[in-house]
This record gives C-alpha cells, sequence and structure tokens, in this order.
C-alpha cells in the first residue's frame, strides 16, 4: 500500500490467478483491506465498492482471459478501481433476460460509479470506475 498523503492511498496487485470466483473473492478480500485501511465507513457506498470490484474481476477472467493487473487509489471522498486484462475488446453491455444469468454486471457497474473509463493499449485494456466514498 502506497500512501501519498493522508487521504490519497493506493494498493496495487499483479494478476490475480483462479477462476472468476476464485479471483473476485481475492480482490474483494484485498478491497475490505483496502478500505479499512483508509478509514473508509461500512456501508452502502463499500458495498458498492465490493460488488463493482467483483464485477470488473469477474468480466476479465471470463471474457478477456484474466486479470493482468488489479489497482485501488482513495482520494478526497472517492475511489478508483481499476482491473486490467490483455484483452483489446471493449466492454459491451449484454441484453438482460429474466430467464438468463448474466449480463446484469457492466450495467451495474455504470449505475454504481461516478466515472467509467476503459482504455484500450497495444496489450490488453484497463477499466476504472471511480465510485464515491466517505471517510
Amino acid at each position: 500500500m502506497i500512501v501519498r498523503s493522508s487521504e490519497e492511498v493506493e494498493e496495487d496487485h499483479q494478476p490475480l490467478q483462479g477462476t472468476s470466483s476464485q479471483s473476485a473473492g481475492r480482490a474483494r478480500n484485498v478491497t475490505r483491506g483496502f478500505l479499512s485501511a483508509v478509514a473508509a465507513r461500512a456501508g452502502a457506498e463499500t458495498d458498492a465498492v465490493l460488488l463493482v470490484v467483483s464485477e470488473l474481476v469477474t468480466n476479465a477472467v471470463r471474457h478477456a482471459g484474466g486479470v493482468t493487473r488489479f489497482h485501488l487509489a482513495a482520494g478526497p471522498g472517492t475511489v478508483t478501481v481499476s482491473v486490467e486484462d490483455a484483452s483489446t475488446i471493449a466492454p459491451q453491455p449484454r441484453r438482460t433476460d429474466a430467464v438468463k444469468p448474466g449480463g446484469f454486471g457492466w450495467h451495474l457497474v455504470q449505475a454504481l460509479s461516478a466515472d467509467v473509463r476503459v482504455s484500450i493499449g497495444p496489450r490488453g485494456k484497463t477499466v476504472s470506475a471511480v465510485l464515491p466514498l466517505s471517510h
């Protein structure tokens, strides 16, 4: 964990290996520790951060071959979750269907986040979501 100032904290992790549920679970555990370190109040905001972490990591594992980097950064009133993978294909919203599982994650990420950005480079992409977070 890197502390830049009293309100700017970052944590960086290399690949999260395993199945989507294993990787997402490990990412949530790292995120819980990070949120505790930045003195985030437990509640709807921290639950939203954990849900976005789960969705971004699961999407990277299921649709992009896995997570190549996982990064958390807290600033004044926000936390940024960044997930990198080796795919150069941007996430696409899927049509949701009440009888078929899936298709809700990308919509949830966008609904819960103040800002979502996708940066594509020659070695893959980074999906970053900025969420409000009271300290």
